[in-house]
């Protein structure tokens, strides 16, 4: 701990943000007490009776909602949030009508042709010109292109269709799919996950108790019980799902180069003397183009992209159909396997290597998943079965019939094998197409690189909401310009599809494989399966990756290393970031204050309390965080009312409005300590800056009369003696109605209280004692709080600098001092992140050895 830095101590915070957030608190508390007026004289509290909230909870659930909880049983009721849909099941919900509920899958369904299959849907321009790139195209035979062919159909069927579209979309997390859904099943089914160690504070959360519980099979608990007490395992498994992403990242600058280059080819096919470089500036133009339009982010023109993308395959599907109709309609018979036998037999080792560019057929499978969250598993079941898949096979096929009559078109086949009529058409179209597929990419890298930071993952940057009405629709200014300059570089370096194709397609199947072994832990610990099939997956699936994943190794020389250099640096950045992230919240909990030594110093140093709120940000949700305390100790002062605020990111994809804000009172009433805990889902992002403020005080209001509402003779009260605590000290979630504003509280500091706390099965229930009295306490409390917001308002934060400590090794030295020194200053402020007003913000500066 060093020194303290203080600034704008000015608690006179009159902005009018700060008038805007007084009335409406004011207008909020008179309204709640006019609904309390108008119940008469039945001693209620603020909060829905219990069999109100039932029939609440019920008639949501009947009409396509998620709710658990809320049910009445003689004077108890449920202490446990009740659940919000998931995304994406497979049948209607029930009591919806049957038309209304398929009208709104086939919108979805439409709605997925512009968001999730452009990159696959592009892969027919480039496939078998990367494929024919190296030693095949010197056999004469018609077998190997019947060979590639075969391989290309049963590729598309074992990967996208069979393991994608019928398997792993099942594994979705509460509606969401990608790496880190796969990552999130697991860390709240069992310890292996490092991301989310704060679980015992939101166990009672209706994210984490969604799946149905059932009997745990022996292999299950054995492979929990060997990770959770192996922590390299645990490491390993976070590194292995980082280097996934990072994968997926790499793909942000692979897929828009290779799409677009692949694209503005084809002009050269109509004017062969046009020069290399003439292409190559035209495919920077509309990457430029493209990366600059990003800030006005797809919702603008995203209902140009489903049309786009549905030509596209009706283009390519008529064409494919037209081409083995007047070339070679015997190609059918490449549908059999023993033709990709046949091919290996003839091709051998240039069989093999011909691979790498036999897998480009398979980029954009894994965006199925990752994009599940913005539409229902049926809604892309359906659109890949019935139009993407049937339409790619028969571009397969008729590229290949094709080429079996023009062998020396290898290089060009596919704009070869256009008819002159349709060419500059089919031209446009897929140089839109690629625009439309590079996007899908390029706002999955951003969603991707949002939930790392949300997670602690990645560094802080900016992230800006492009759309008010869609909240995954995001920008990250930063990340775009660096993709973009990336793309360029790649373009102008490479210059061509086949080593760019080597890069793609060595990215594209390690993410793959990272997906299968992650899936082999879903089906053992989360629907606790049988362990033959989870072998069975991995075996089927993975060996067939693995046969993939041995040619694009092979590559590597030639362009392969441009993934790998990719994804190490992305991987150095995230794991830096975390490790280092990590240390500084396991410092300051293990040199967190206990409330009692607070207090004992607090009395002793002559502490002054001031006007005012003060809002505390610190990681730690319990005890006093050092920052304050190195404060309170050199500047022996500190507001009336002291809120301390922790910021938690959970491994669930969203947190239902109702079960965000956990409040507790620290201490006796006299003290005027509170702390609240705010949730967040790591798909979530933060955009109430402006009435975050509000919210907060609201909340402890909501408290306040809870505590004493149901109460006589000094209030009953809602609380809750720490269970496995440090200290008497206890934040225990609550639900709240739907409404949003009578959400539970609880009194963490005190054990004199009139409900009783059944833990039964993992529920708490309470029951209440009926009572009067209590109001004016808490009016009068209330009445204080409002004033001493009126006094102003500041925001106290610290202001961390991480060092390894002097007896650590060399590695931790440049981990932390380096590497994460770097990031940090490089980084946005914790200030700015939280949307803090600079004239109320306080800093404290502190010093932290790990």
């Amino acid at each position: 701990m060093r020194h303290v830095a203080a600034r704008g101590r000015g608690t006179r915070h009159q902005t009018n943000h700060g008038m805007e957030a007084k009335h409406s608190l004011q207008l909020w508390w008179l309204q709640q007490e006019r609904e309390r007026g108008s119940e008469g004289s039945k001693n209620s509290v603020a909060f829905q009776l219990p069999w109100e909230r039932g029939q609440e909870s019920r008639s949501k659930n009947s009409s396509g909602g998620g709710g658990g909880g809320g049910r009445r049983r003689g004077g108890e009721m449920d202490v446990e949030g009740g659940g919000g849909g998931g995304g994406g099941g497979g049948a209607p919900p029930r009591g919806r009508n049957s038309w209304g509920w398929q009208k709104g899958t086939l919108l979805l369904a439409y709605q997925s042709f512009g968001v999730v299959y452009g990159d696959l849907c592009i892969s027919p321009v480039y496939v078998y010109k990367n494929t024919f790139s190296g030693k095949l195209r010197l056999h004469e035979e018609d077998e190997e292109i019947l060979g590639v062919l075969s391989l290309v159909f049963w590729s598309l069927t074992l990967i996208p269709l069979l393991k994608y579209i019928i398997l792993v979309l099942g594994a979705d997390d509460n509606g969401e799919g990608g790496t880190f859904a796969l990552y999130s099943l697991l860390c709240r089914n069992s310890k292996m996950g490092l991301l989310n160690n704060m679980r015992a504070n939101h166990g009672s959360l209706s994210a984490y108790n969604k799946e149905e519980p059932c009997k745990e099979s022996r292999n299950s608990m054995l492979i929990k019980a060997f990770f959770e007490k192996h922590y390299s395992l645990r490491v390993v498994l976070l590194l292995f799902v980082l280097m996934g992403t990072s994968m997926v990242i790499g793909d942000g600058v692979l897929t828009p180069t290779m799409s677009v280059l692949a694209a503005v080819s084809g002009l050269r096919i109509k004017f062969p003397e046009l020069h290399e470089n003439y292409t190559v500036l035209l495919a920077c133009v509309i990457l430029i183009g493209l990366f600059a339009l990003q800030h006005y982010g797809t919702r603008r023109v995203g209902f140009l992209f489903a049309p786009i993308l549905i030509s596209w395959l009706t283009c390519i599907g008529g064409i494919g159909i037209y081409n083995i109709i007047k070339w070679n309609p015997s190609v059918i018979r490449a549908l059999s396997p023993y033709y990709i036998y046949n091919f290996f037999r003839k091709a051998g080792k240039d069989g093999w290597s011909s691979l790498g560019g036999i897998v480009l057929c398979l980029t954009g499978a894994e965006a199925m998943f990752a994009d599940l969250g913005h539409f229902s598993k049926l809604s892309l079941r359906l659109g890949f079965t019935i139009v993407v898949y049937p339409c790619l096979v028969l571009a397969y096929m008729g590229e290949a019939a094709y080429l079996s009559k023009h062998r020396e078109d290898l290089q060009s086949s596919f704009y070869k094998a256009l008819p002159d009529r349709v060419f500059w058409p089919v031209l446009f179209i897929a140089t839109l197409a690629t625009a439309v597929g590079s996007q899908a990419i390029i706002s999955a890298t951003f969603s991707i690189i949002s939930q790392c930071r949300a997670l602690g993952c990645f560094p802080r940057i900016k992230v800006v909401h492009t759309s008010s009405h869609v909240h995954g629709q995001i920008y990250i200014p930063e990340v775009n310009w660096v993709l973009m300059s990336l793309c360029l570089a790649v373009t102008i370096g490479f210059r061509d599809t086949e080593m760019i194709g080597n890069a793609y397609g060595l990215a594209v199947i390690l993410v793959m494989c990272a997906t299968t072994c992650l899936m082999f832990l879903v089906i053992t610990t989360v629907w606790n399966r049988w362990v033959v099939w989870a072998a069975a997956f991995t075996v089927v699936f993975g060996s067939v990756e693995l046969l993939y994943l041995s040619a694009c190794l092979a590559k590597v020389p030639h362009g392969g290393w441009l993934p790998l250099l990719l994804s190490l640096t992305t991987l150095l950045v995230m794991s830096t970031w975390h490790y280092g992230t990590a240390m500084k919240q396991q410092h300051e909990v293990q040199n967190k204050v206990c409330l009692d030594h607070f207090l004992g110093l607090s009395s002793g140093i002559g502490l002054v309390r001031v006007p005012g709120v003060g809002f505390v940000y610190s990681s730690t949700t319990n005890g006093v965080p050092p920052m304050f305390a190195h404060f309170v100790t050199n500047f022996p002062a500190f507001h009336r009312v002291l809120i301390f605020v922790s910021l938690q990111t959970l491994a669930v994809p969203k947190v239902s409005p109702e079960e965000r804000f956990l409040v507790g009172r620290i201490g006796s009433p006299a003290n005027r300590l509170f702390r609240c805990i705010v949730r967040y889902g790591y798909k979530e992002g933060r955009w109430d800056h402006f009435n975050f403020e509000n919210q907060l005080l609201m909340k402890v209001v909501e408290f306040l009369r809870h505590q004493d509402g149901g109460g006589g003779g000094g209030g009953d009260r809602m609380s809750a003696a720490a269970s496995g605590e440090d200290e008497a000290m206890s934040v225990i979630p609550a639900t709240s109605s739907s409404g949003g504003s009578n959400q539970h509280a609880f009194d963490a500091g005190t054990t004199t209280s009139s409900c009783e706390i059944d833990a039964t099965a993992g529920r708490k229930k309470v029951r209440f004692d009926d009572g009067g009295g209590g109001e004016e306490e808490e009016a009068a409390e209330v009445k204080e709080l409002m004033e001493e917001k009126e006094a102003g308002v500041s925001y106290m934060i610290g202001h961390t600098c991480v060092f390894a400590h002097e007896s650590s090794s060399a590695v931790k030295k440049f981990a932390v001092n380096v590497v994460y020194g770097f990031l940090r200053r490089n980084s946005r402020r914790p200030a700015v992140v939280l949307g803090i007003p600079h004239t109320s913000l306080i800093e404290v500066g502190m010093a932290y050895r790990v």
